[in-house]
């Protein structure tokens, strides 16, 4: 009797992110506890559940409450702030939890302090994992992209509540089995990381289109419509078009023109790049990303430059790049732009899955990586089902851009692109993702870089040694003495 009264899992952390998880699971059918240190945030969430449709909702009061309340073996969700919060916490719960029991971090960790947890987890005899959680409040309520890494045991307790909760697409629900140790953490940090080139890049269309193109908010939204039709069809591009449509409650126009342009950020796409330099990755478009969020933050000392510069002769090039513009021509071509440039993000993205995995021995599947943000998550689109069944052609694949369906898509896009980017740059228009997307195109694809030069000079004053291309073997050369002889 005492058995059927029991919840079947546990949530605590109850803001937004975690009341509409919580209600998520108990609206699936899985009798939920939830637990707030704020008690209000608890009543909260069970006048919620009544009104949602009389949800199975147990709201508990204390840590020990909360965990007796869960049947064994013990399944805790925590949402809390990533950090020292998450470790409290743990403490405050794993004195009542028995062994075999799981805690599961769904915040925005750093997988390496989910790898401490888990380690310090094993010593109490406790199972974890660390699990990223997308798709934001919207995807936590009706079904979010999940990527649970560590204990395996710990996802098989699970498996059940997760399948029906997380979003459903055509080829299964967007959660797998990512693997051990703190995958799970950092797929979810890359997949934020993506996060940040994608948006990056429709922000630059969106500026060419406007201040080259000299569109309205009103086309642009018609613009953005007609796109996530094709093969740009996605969360973002679909939100973006929603976007230019809001009018402005206190004045004259639409919203978007009204909003300081000054971009916040929680720390995720810093730690992507942190971990593109570690791993020896170049990530040129999600490190633009970054910079420009960072560039976007100093809006004084910008108006500032703006105006020193106009007083040193400097002429704005954006109005003078618009006259004869062919609107319909440059609408295609920015689409083509974007949708190459995605294809590089992505592929940054994946090659640092692909070394930090082969790093740690995780093995990740990088074909169900892309199936699982399918649906649910801020980076869902379309075209990841391409990237899909690129990996399932070739799971050794060394990049998307070789791989022979996009490798087509690229270089017929690649005029397209070039002209955007060249018309951007004349017309003094920053496309740093953009750009960033078109160099690291050209240069993978080149056979030959000019890195023989910089080889050359590092032997030269550091004697550095290098390679030849006609012989093997190091080689050092006294460049300074032979070329002074030689003159």
């Amino acid at each position: 009797m005492e058995s059927a009264a029991l919840s079947r899992i546990g949530l605590a952390g109850l803001a937004v992110m975690g009341q509409n998880l919580a209600l998520n699971i108990a609206e699936k059918g899985f009798p939920i506890s939830v637990y707030n240190r704020t008690t209000s945030k608890v009543d909260e969430t069970l006048d919620r559940a009544a009104v949602e449709g009389n949800l199975p909702v147990s709201g508990q009061y204390s840590p020990r409450d909360f965990v007796l309340s869960i049947q064994r073996p013990r399944s805790l969700i925590i949402l809390v702030k990533a950090g020292a919060p998450v470790d409290q916490t743990i403490d405050a719960f794993s004195e009542y939890m028995e062994p075999g029991d799981c805690i599961i971090d769904g915040g925005n960790e750093w997988y390496q302090n989910t790898e401490r947890r888990i380690s310090e987890a094993e010593k109490k005899g406790l199972l974890y994992l660390g699990m990223g959680v997308s798709g934001g409040e919207e995807g936590a309520r009706n079904g979010p992209s999940l990527m649970p890494g560590g204990s395996f045991q710990a996802y098989d307790n699970i498996k059940d509540i997760l399948g029906k909760v997380a979003a459903q697409v055509e080829d299964g629900p967007c959660v797998t089995y990512i693997g051990e140790g703190g995958s799970g953490n950092f797929v979810k940090m890359v997949h934020n990381g993506i996060e940040y080139g994608d948006m990056q890049l429709i922000s630059e269309a969106y500026d060419v289109l406007k201040n080259v193109g000299g569109l309205s908010n009103e086309e642009l939204a018609e613009i953005f419509t007609e796109w996530n039709r094709g093969e740009l069809e996605s969360f973002l591009v679909e939100i973006t078009s929603d976007i230019f449509r809001v009018k402005d409650e206190f004045g004259d126009g639409e919203l978007v023109d009204k909003i300081l342009d000054k971009t916040g950020m929680k720390g995720t796409g810093k730690w992507t790049v942190q971990q593109a330099a570690e791993l020896s990755v170049a990530a040129p478009t999600i490190a633009a990303s970054l910079d420009c969020r960072y560039l976007s933050g100093l809006k004084d000392e910008r108006e500032n430059a703006a105006k020193v510069l106009k007083e040193a002769g400097l002429k704005e090039e954006i109005g003078s790049a618009s006259s004869g513009i062919d609107k319909k021509r440059l609408v295609d071509d920015v689409r083509q732009a974007l949708y190459a440039s995605k294809i590089c993000s992505y592929a940054q993205g994946m090659n640092l899955l692909r070394a930090k995995s082969s790093e740690k021995g995780w093995n990740l599947n990088f074909g169900e990586l892309a199936r699982i943000w399918k649906g649910g998550c801020i980076i869902r689109a379309v075209f990841l089902d391409r990237i899909k069944k690129a990996y399932q052609r070739n799971p050794d694949l060394a990049s998307l851009v070789v791989d022979p369906e996009f490798a087509k898509e690229m270089v017929q896009r690649q005029a397209a692109w070039r002209r955007v980017v060249g018309l951007a740059v004349s017309a003094g228009i920053s496309t740093p993702g953009m750009c960033a997307s078109l160099a690291y195109f050209d240069t993978y694809r080149r056979a030959r870089l000019p890195a023989n030069l910089v080889q050359a000079q590092r032997d030269l004053f550091g004697a550095h040694t290098y390679e030849r291309t006609d012989r093997p073997g190091a080689y050092h050369t006294e460049w300074t003495k032979l070329a002074r002889k030689n003159n």
